[in-house]
C-alpha cells in the first residue's frame, strides 16, 4: 500500500511536468528513480502483465490525478507567480542530478567521445526546442470540435508524437504540443471534459488523442530500452545533456511573463520553491 501511495505521488508529479511547456515529464521519470522500469513495463506490457499493471496503475492514476486537478492551479500559478513556478520545477530537475550522477558514474564505457557528443547533442535540442517559437513563430489555431475523419488522424498523430517527447528525457511534450498549436486546445479539453460541457464530442476526441498517446509510448519505450540496454553509458550521457539543458530552457519557456512580473518578492519566492523542488525530488528519488 505504502508502495503504491509513492507511485502516485511520482505519477502526480510527472502528471503535472507534462501540463507546463517546457518541463519534461521523463525527466521527471528519472529524477524521481522509476524511468528505465516505467519504460520497461510500457514496452513488455503483456510479457509480464500482472506486475506491468501493478507498476504502471498508480502511475497513470497519479498522473490522471494530476491532469484532472492541477491544470486550473498551474494555469493561476503560471499567469501570476510564473518565476516562482518556473525555478521551482528547475529545483526538482536539480535535485535529482545526484541520482542520475552516480548512476551515469556506474555504467562502464568505451569511447568518451561518444559520451561527449551525445551530451552536446541533447543540449543543443533542448535549448532549440524551446527557443523554436522564438525562432519560427506560433502555429496556427487549432479547434478541437466538429472534426472530420482526417482531423482524427491528425489528433491521433499528434498524441503520438507528444506521447513520444514526453517520455524522452528533457524534451517537454507540452511544448511540442505548443509548437504544433495543440496544446491551448487540449488544455481546453481537459477543462471542458471536468466542467461536463458537450461531454459526448469530447470525450471521442480525448480517447482518439489517448490511443495515439498510447501508441506513441509503446514505439519510443522499445527504442529507449533498446538504447539502455545496448549503449547505456552513451544514453545516460545524452539524458544529462536534456537534464541540463532543462535547467536552462524551463525560464525560457516562461520568459515573457517573469520579465512582466518581476519584483523582488517573486525572486525570494523563488528561492524558498527551488530549495523545496529539490528537497522533494531527491527525497522521492531515493525511495
Amino acid at each position: 500500500m505504502k508502495n503504491n501511495i509513492l507511485l502516485i505521488l511520482k505519477g502526480f508529479v510527472m502528471g503535472i511536468a507534462n501540463i507546463i511547456p517546457g518541463v519534461s515529464g521523463g525527466t521527471l521519470a528519472i529524477i524521481l528513480g522509476i524511468y528505465e522500469r516505467f519504460i520497461g513495463a510500457i514496452s513488455h506490457f503483456f510479457s509480464n502483465f500482472k506486475e506491468n499493471i501493478k507498476f504502471l496503475l498508480p502511475i497513470v492514476i497519479g498522473i490522471g490525478l494530476s491532469l484532472v486537478t492541477m491544470s486550473s492551479v498551474i494555469d493561476y500559478s503560471y499567469e501570476h507567480y510564473p518565476m516562482p513556478t518556473s525555478i521551482f520545477f528547475v529545483g526538482l530537475v536539480i535535485g535529482g542530478i545526484p541520482l542520475l550522477w552516480n548512476k551515469t558514474k556506474n555504467e562502464k564505457t568505451k569511447s568518451k567521445v561518444a559520451n561527449v557528443v551525445a551530451f552536446i547533442l541533447t543540449f543543443a535540442l533542448v535549448l532549440f526546442m524551446a527557443l523554436s517559437d522564438r525562432i519560427f513563430g506560433g502555429s496556427q489555431e487549432v479547434v478541437l470540435s466538429g472534426l472530420n475523419a482526417f482531423g482524427y488522424l491528425k489528433v491521433l498523430g499528434v498524441g503520438s508524437i507528444a506521447a513520444a517527447t514526453m517520455i524522452i528525457p528533457g524534451v517537454s511534450g507540452s511544448l511540442v504540443l505548443m509548437l504544433l498549436g495543440y496544446y491551448y486546445p487540449i488544455i481546453k479539453l481537459i477543462k471542458e471534459i471536468v466542467h461536463f460541457n458537450d461531454l459526448f464530442s469530447n470525450l471521442i476526441v480525448a480517447g482518439v488523442f489517448g490511443v495515439g498517446v498510447l501508441l506513441g509510448m509503446v514505439l519510443i519505450s522499445k527504442l529507449l530500452e533498446y538504447l539502455f540496454a545496448k549503449h547505456s553509458k552513451v544514453t545516460y550521457c545524452g539524458v544529462l545533456g536534456f537534464i541540463f539543458a532543462s535547467i536552462i530552457s524551463i525560464p525560457i519557456s516562461s520568459l515573457e511573463l517573469i520579465k512582466a512580473s518581476f519584483s523582488v518578492s517573486h525572486v525570494i519566492i523563488s528561492v524558498v520553491t527551488l530549495i523545496a523542488g529539490g528537497i522533494i525530488a531527491y527525497k522521492l528519488g531515493e525511495k
